[in-house]
């Protein structure tokens, strides 16, 4: 079944994170519409190549203009509309940058794809296993639905209070016209009229004392809910989105907080109500001690009061600063290239529409700090929020901000405490809210998580660094001196975020076997992987590892990015292993069939490089090991790793090259291993002579990978001297001097 068939099969909690991928950008529609087109595409490759990128944007657009024809034969005016719209928005946005698009759909494929995941994962834990965040947001489900309820009730018992107090002075009014008539009642009959009268009022009185009760009950339940929502869900949601931020489990959707803080800023206003209604009864009728009269000042202040707390943190960054470039780095920013950013207001009530003017503030309130770059905000740096048509939230989105250094005379490197990847600044939201006839003034404010800025694309790996280090060890979201000594990460934490770094772009993290070869590299091998091992900030990101000459982190980096884009397929299916040391390699190899190989990264290569090793045997039957030179982003880049592991050969002296890879560690043949990914034969050649049908083409060229070694080294896979062989030799060289010759090789081998 196909992917986007499969999505909208899943349960509503899911598709509201399906919708948080698509936006303006690339609208939920063009998916809708081509979804098959789309899924029939690579758009990794597609994505690391800026000529096949131009293709497939003409394409999507020929696409899409066949889907307007057939809106066009359906006679559906308003479909055609929304197709030319789209059409246009994605020619001004990606027609001289198609690789942009490309990565969009990339990124949002295999988020769909993890989404999809996770619906199964827990479809299959079954209803024995609920998680405790579940849990808990069941707990306050309940308690929001209390709190309506309760506000219900209020609302009944204040116009069953208004219909009494409306019979009492009905009650009143009719007893004074009668005392005041000539024919009026009897003694009797006037004492028993006053009596239920009297009466009345004190049912009047009870009622009043119950329902100034009731609410005061109602504001303390809405205070303890407000409390949990500000104090813990809160806190809670926006550190989830930082674990998003740095390759963690996709963020809970905003919409459950959204929903929350709704519903209670909705009981807010009508508890206001509610104490409208009590002053106008009281205008009416009100006598010594009145509960009314005693508790009215307390209570508006009271529920203004929270409505203010409520409102004054429902301002949200819902999706943090990032370059549309860039998508699995958000919150590096280049100078002079533009960034998104997305708001979202948690209280989703129609009189806040189109009322809510946000402005974006670079360092605001950070004092000047000796050698700190300063930046100002290009573009349109102001948004009026508003109701979005996807799900009605209300939001604003930044999307063509720019940063550019102001210009400082000196020179700032040399007097800067930090260099520049360690730099955090800043981003910032004002707005202010008012609504006169409600009473409310209130001044809101968001920042996003601390951004680093690079001025050169070769910065953004030590600038990611910087922002996987913040968000793994710190919440709080204004230390902008975190830098200036940074705090040791325990080896428990570092694993995880490291196992992120390649989930959240391929299909598998890493497992416990290459953890453990990082771990040896990171700690030593003395320290035995201790998860409470402690790693300083240098010796991820600065010192060499392990005396090479590039830091930990970059190599990690360089590794991500052949990946990438050469060894997507081969990482997802499980090929490679990737992280192991040369110790453990040998382990592994040393029972395994002659010409078992395994596949690992170079330790050497900053750019990232992969290597094979196989095992031989020697004429003694001891296991001797072969590396091959690393692989390159520049050899990758001309031949396939498959191709290059199905034509490679070793040749020495006269003998005949041979391939001495046969199976794929444990056990697998190679060709079953990559037989999917070799190149198809193609049927027809290219012609030459079109007159001429005996010449077919040109003659067929392949790239093959030859590995020259010393005939010494190949001696246990040499065949034996023929008995003529022998003879010839013998007459040039004596039998002694063979045998002497023959013994040595072999000791030199052992």
């Amino acid at each position: 079944m196909a992917q986007w068939c499969q999505l909208q099969m899943l349960d509503c909690k899911y598709l509201e994170q399906v919708d948080q991928l698509y936006d303006d950008s690339f609208p939920m529609d063009i998916r809708q519409y081509l979804s098959r087109w789309i899924e029939s595409i690579d758009w990794d490759t597609v994505a690391f190549q800026d000529s096949l990128a131009t293709v497939r944007f003409h394409d999507l657009l020929a696409q899409l203009d066949d889907q307007h024809s057939r809106f066009a034969l359906e006679n559906n005016f308003l479909l055609q509309h929304n197709i030319r719209k789209i059409k246009r928005n994605l020619q001004d946005r990606f027609q001289e940058d198609p690789v942009s698009m490309a990565m969009i759909i990339s990124r949002n494929l295999k988020e769909e794809q993890k989404i999809l995941a996770t619906a199964k994962s827990i479809e299959q834990e079954g209803e024995g296993t609920v998680s405790a965040m579940v849990v808990e947001k069941q707990k306050l489900d309940n308690k929001v639905k209390e709190l309506r309820e309760r506000v219900q009730v209020a609302d009944q018992n204040i116009k069953n209070l208004e219909d009494l107090q409306d019979e009492y002075d009905f009650k009143v009014n009719t007893l004074k016209n009668r005392e005041n008539e000539m024919n009026g009642m009897t003694p009797k009959e006037l004492e028993k009229e006053k009596l239920m009268v009297g009466r009345m009022c004190f049912d009047l009185k009870a009622k009043r004392q119950d329902v100034v009760i009731q609410l005061t009950d109602l504001l303390s339940v809405t205070q303890a809910l407000l409390s949990d929502l500000i104090s813990e869900e809160l806190p809670e949601w926006k550190q989830r989105q930082q674990i998003a931020c740095i390759g963690g489990p996709p963020n809970a959707c905003v919409d459950q907080l959204q929903n929350w803080f709704t519903a209670v800023a909705e009981s807010l206003q009508q508890v206001r109500q509610h104490l409208k209604k009590l002053q106008e009864l009281e205008q009416k009728f009100t006598y010594d001690s009145d509960p009314i009269t005693q508790k009215k000042a307390y209570l508006e202040a009271r529920a203004l009061e929270l409505l203010k707390n409520l409102l004054s943190n429902s301002l949200v960054v819902e999706r943090q600063p990032c370059m549309p470039t860039h998508p699995q780095r958000p919150l590096v920013l280049k100078t002079g290239v533009q960034f998104t950013v997305k708001l979202r207001f948690l209280v989703k009530l129609q009189e806040f529409n189109y009322q809510l003017k946000v402005k974006a503030v670079f360092d605001k309130d950070v004092t000047e700090k000796k050698g700190f770059r300063k930046f100002n905000i290009l573009g349109t740096n102001t948004k009026v929020m508003n109701m979005e048509e996807s799900n009605g939230s209300l939001a604003a989105e930044f999307r063509h901000l720019q940063l550019k250094e102001q210009k400082v005379a000196g020179n700032r490197t040399n007097e800067g405490p930090l260099i520049v990847t360690e730099e955090l600044h800043s981003l910032s939201f004002e707005s202010e809210l008012q609504l006169n006839q409600s009473g409310l003034d209130i001044k809101l404010e968001a920042m996003s998580l601390p951004v680093v800025v690079i001025s050169n694309v070769c910065q953004l790996p030590s600038g990611w660094a910087s922002i996987l280090w913040y968000n793994m060890l710190t919440t709080e979201p204004k230390n902008l001196k975190f830098f200036l000594s940074p705090p040791t990460a325990k080896w428990s934490q570092l694993s995880e975020v490291l196992s992120w770094q390649f989930s959240s772009v391929t299909k598998r993290g890493l497992n416990e076997e290459q953890l453990n070869m990082l771990a040896d590299k990171l700690l030593g091998a003395k320290a035995q992987r201790n998860p409470e091992g402690q790693i300083p900030w240098t010796k991820f990101c600065k010192q060499s590892a392990n005396e090479k000459a590039f830091p930990f982190w970059l190599w990690i980096e360089g590794i991500l990015d052949v990946i990438k884009r050469h060894l997507l397929s081969l990482w997802n299916d499980g090929s490679i292993m990737g992280f192991i040391s040369k110790e453990r390699e040998k382990a592994l190899l040393t029972d395994k069939c002659p010409g078992t190989f395994l596949l690992r990264f170079s330790e050497s290569s900053r750019e990232g490089a992969i290597t094979f090793t196989w095992i031989e045997h020697d004429v003694f039957d001891k296991p001797v090991f072969h590396s091959v030179e690393p692989y390159t982003k520049k050899e990758l880049s001309a031949v396939s790793l498959p191709d290059i592991i199905r034509t490679y050969k070793v040749m020495a002296a006269e003998n005949i090259p041979e391939n001495p890879l046969r199976f794929l560690y444990p056990d697998i043949p190679k060709d079953k291993a990559f037989g999917k990914y070799y190149p198809k034969l193609t049927e027809t050649p290219e012609p030459m002579d079109v007159e001429n049908p005996e010449r077919t083409g040109y003659m067929k060229t392949e790239l093959i990978s030859v590995s020259e070694v010393h005939p010494s080294r190949l001696q246990d896979n040499m065949m034996p001297m023929s008995p003529d062989d022998y003879k010839a030799l013998s007459k040039y060289v004596s039998p002694r001097d063979i045998d002497a010759v023959m013994s040595a090789e072999f000791e030199e081998q052992n």
